[in-house]
């Protein structure tokens, strides 16, 4: 099928992130969110981010303008049952994301596909709950959408052929690469990430090493651009702990039991750059270690 017009549900990091790759490569862009305040945030980063395309010649000014004219925003979920594709990028919590895919089935055309962000979540799971199983899948983004090259596809057991040729050919028309994942916890990139950074705070719990040692290991000893530390501030502690009770909860499997200092921080609501507090502390010129 032809896909023209595309629905977010989600003005957050990554439904902006993804209304701008989707704006920039051509589609209309119909973004929703229950706060009138975070849709205008997500459209003042997205011109922002724009124009730092434009000051390193990635795109020309005349694209920064039609692909901003291509993204209207609503307050009203059901608007977006008239769009062709649908990404949810709410919150990480199964309730939530339920909630909005019922509340759009009365509305969609029968064509419209239906699809998540989810980074763990079932996806087989969440599209039982809908009246098109078979025009239901996974489209997962990395962060930072306009930077990471990866999507994610993961087929429920219900989703046919055709879903996963039209969301395959989003993917190309974005410059993006397509990895099929099967729907298992935490498909392929967080069930590989989320118990190496789990194991990074066992490895500071345990007192093995400081954030700063861990860190300097994996960058330096590992050539990782990033320790996992720092990674899972990037991420937020709260996500990370989310997908790992997911890994395990889903595998029943003891190696992915999260590490209780994990727990403790986003217990204490530390839960990284966003609070400005993690595993580092941001609150000051440059980021000193917690721990």
């Amino acid at each position: 099928m032809d896909i023209k017009a595309i629905g977010i549900v989600g003005a957050g990091q990554m439904g902006n992130g993804i209304a701008h790759v989707m704006s920039l490569a051509g589609y209309d862009v119909l973004l929703n969110d229950i706060s009138e305040d975070a849709l205008s945030a997500a459209v003042e980063l997205m011109s922002k981010n724009m124009a730092r395309q434009v000051s390193r010649g990635k795109i020309t000014d005349a694209d920064q303008e039609a692909a901003l004219a291509r993204i209207k925003t609503t307050q009203t979920l059901t608007d977006l049952g008239q769009t062709d594709l649908i990404i949810e990028a709410a919150t990480e919590r199964e309730s939530v994301k339920q909630a909005i895919f019922e509340d759009l089935v009365p509305h969609l055309q029968p064509h419209t596909i239906l699809t998540s962000n989810t980074s763990s979540i079932s996806i087989t799971r969440l599209a039982s709950r809908t009246d098109r199983p078979e025009k239901f899948m996974g489209f997962h983004f990395m962060n930072p959408v306009p930077v990471m090259q990866l999507v994610e596809l993961i087929r429920g057991i219900a989703t046919d052929e055709a879903t996963y040729a039209a969301c395959k050919q989003v993917v190309d028309r974005l410059g993006k690469t397509a990895a099929s994942a099967e729907d298992f916890p935490a498909f392929i990139v967080n069930r590989i990430l989320m118990p190496m950074i789990n194991e990074a705070v066992y490895t500071l719990y345990e007192g093995v090493g400081s954030v700063q040692s861990i860190d300097s290991s994996m960058k330096l000893g590992a050539n990782h651009p990033m320790g996992p530390l720092e990674l899972a501030d990037f991420i937020g502690l709260d996500t990370c702990l989310a997908i790992m009770n997911v890994l395990h909860d889903g595998l029943a499997d003891t190696k992915y039991r999260p590490c209780p200092l994990l727990t403790k921080y986003v217990e204490a609501g530390w839960l990284g750059r966003k609070t400005q507090r993690g595993f580092y502390d941001y609150r000051g010129e440059n980021p000193v270690p917690t721990r």
